[in-house]
């Protein structure tokens, strides 16, 4: 007989799972979809609860998944973007078409973003991978606007891509290693290094860059961020985005380490060129949805200084500390970007809601923007707070990150980049300034609004996360320290 108890770290991973089951099955039979969005609400909150409060160091199915602080750091971050967006979606598709379509793809991507957190095997990280992009690529498309399936189709094509060339590094892996499992590729790969291995790593990064949107992988992001529905923009950008870097930081910091050299090298180039060129071309745009899938690319940069300080950290005397600060930096910012991103694109949700009310055929212009601080309040007041974390002021979770992230580059020695990475971010500040100059300095265009109350309740419960890491930073650190413990040598 199957012993239940001995899954329970797993209890999250099921619970979603069912629950996207029952909602495909009810939704066949119920007339009313308004009920599968508070289903979801609860099972969410409830596997976020069995995440957090769950016992790790635990290993299942034969050695392929592990429970422990790194996925349970990522695990709570992939389900609190899905709970911010659901709570959002109470308004947006709260008696629509397909609503119950849209809440069991939501839960089954959460459910892949969760797998891939804890992978440590490249089969179970593919699969994971798949579930996850899957869903987002009929997400994408979901409100069948012409729009839409573009963004979707784009997103499908070059995440077809991305899977391909990681699927490639992944069997040359296998057929150097004759074992998927990440550790034992690890010892293999030290013992025996040679061309083919670096063969291998060139394909897996390419695949993982396109996963996180680094420079020159990051053509997808604009284009589907902004023809894909606010929503599941949000979702894209704080929560697969970051799955890329779950997965990178498994493989990559483990499997990798025999090529530590290379890979460093390798992402200082990345993150420099992503961050400076994610900043400058954001300038340049007038739609708001393209300015923050830019500033998502440039975010992508920062955090892939972490990659950079374990890779230098390894000829200094306190190595092993500078690497545990550098990613624990990279998980602290990932985790606020989430929250940001998520927030800034439920903002746009509101703004398409009244634009589209009026009207209004182009509801992402950065005009559309104008006197947003009388027409819908909250909405702008909140959306200010995100776009002063996003650019690293305190007291927020912008700045944790990033106060982290840059000093464990300084100590390793990286202070170039560190150097690149602050003046990046005050480059940042002109075009988030530039959209509270239109919310708040500029003429409204049109009469106040009632604020939807999904959108509101998921803005002030996000600006709340993003204020409280940023004013009561410890935890946070200390969570983000043990996640990273993780991935050093024991």
């Amino acid at each position: 007989m199957v012993d239940l108890a001995h899954y329970a770290p797993l209890y999250a991973e099921g619970l979603l799972t069912a629950l996207a089951m029952l909602i495909l099955f009810a939704g066949l039979f119920m007339k009313s979809k308004s009920m599968m969005g508070y289903v979801s609400l609860v099972g969410l909150a409830l596997s976020l609860f069995l995440v957090l409060t769950a016992k790790t160091g635990s290993i299942f199915f034969f050695d392929t998944v592990s429970v422990d602080p790194l996925s349970q750091f990522f695990k709570a971050t992939f389900i609190v973007v899905s709970l911010l967006v659901v709570i959002a979606s109470l308004s947006r598709y709260k008696e629509s078409a397909g609503g119950d379509e849209f809440y069991a793809l939501l839960l089954l991507a959460t459910v892949g973003m969760m797998v891939v957190s804890s992978s440590i095997d490249l089969i179970t990280l593919f699969v994971g991978f798949e579930l996850a992009s899957l869903s987002t690529y009929a997400l994408a498309a979901f409100d069948k606007s012409r729009r839409n399936l573009e963004a979707a189709m784009k997103y499908f094509i070059f995440g077809s891509a991305s899977s391909a060339l990681m699927l490639f590094g992944f069997s040359l892996l296998y057929g150097m290693t004759g074992t998927t499992r990440i550790s034992e590729i690890a010892t293999t790969l030290t013992a025996n290094l040679g061309p083919a291995s670096l063969i291998a790593l060139i394909f897996v990064i390419a695949g993982f860059a396109f996963k996180m949107a680094l420079v020159p992988f990051h053509m997808w992001a604009p284009d589907t961020y902004e023809g894909a529905p606010s929503l599941v923009s949000a979702l894209l950008a704080a929560g697969s985005k970051k799955m890329g870097f779950a997965a990178a930081f498994r493989v990559i910091f483990v499997a990798m380490v025999a090529l530590r050299v290379e890979w460093y090298l390798a992402f200082a180039i990345l993150a420099a060129i992503t961050m400076t060129l994610g900043n400058i071309v954001a300038i340049w745009q007038n739609n708001v949805r393209r300015i923050f899938a830019y500033s998502s690319v440039a975010q992508a940069g920062y955090i892939a200084i972490a990659f950079v300080v374990v890779g230098a950290a390894g000829t200094l005397p306190n190595s092993a500390y500078v690497a545990q600060t550098g990613i624990a930096g990279g998980l602290l910012l990932i985790l606020g970007h989430a929250l940001m991103k998520t927030g800034a694109f439920i903002a746009t949700a509101v703004v398409a809601y009244m634009v589209l009310r009026e009207g209004k055929t182009d509801p992402d212009d950065i005009s559309s923007y104008a006197g947003l601080s009388k027409r819908a309040p909250i909405t702008a007041f909140c959306l200010l707070i995100f776009m002063f974390a996003l650019a690293g002021i305190p007291p927020t979770a912008g700045y944790i990150g990033k106060f982290v992230l840059f000093g464990s580059a300084i100590n390793a020695g990286l202070v170039w980049l560190a150097v690149l990475a602050i003046i990046n971010s005050a480059i940042s500040l002109y075009y988030y300034l530039r959209i509270i100059m239109y919310m708040y300095l500029r003429p409204a265009t049109g009469p106040k609004i009632v604020e939807p109350k999904g959108y509101v309740a998921a803005l002030v419960l996000t600006t709340i996360g993003v204020i409280w890491i940023g004013v009561n930073p410890q935890p946070f650190i200390d969570y983000a320290m043990q996640a990273a413990a993780v991935l050093l040598p024991h």
